[in-house]
């Protein structure tokens, strides 16, 4: 069996392609209103650092979201 082992890959000068480019950190501030893919349209009512956000989507519903935030967006 073989063992996966996820790396990134590194870009050669010679490459006639563009290195990839990391995709900007989002970051939320409490109050803010977001949108998230599956849920909706919330408020952020609390933020734990960089890594997640607690999101009030009304109605008593609090998600808890991870980074990167992929399906959350600010409005």
């Amino acid at each position: 069996m073989d063992s996966y082992r996820a790396t990134t890959r590194r870009h050669l000068s010679t490459s006639p392609f563009k290195p990839r480019v990391p995709d900007p950190v989002k970051v939320f501030e409490v109050g803010q209103r977001v949108s998230h893919d599956k849920e909706g349209l919330g408020r952020i009512s609390s933020v734990d650092g960089g890594y997640a956000v607690v999101v009030d989507f009304g109605a008593g519903k609090l998600v808890r979201v991870q980074a990167p935030f992929a399906k959350l967006h600010a409005l």
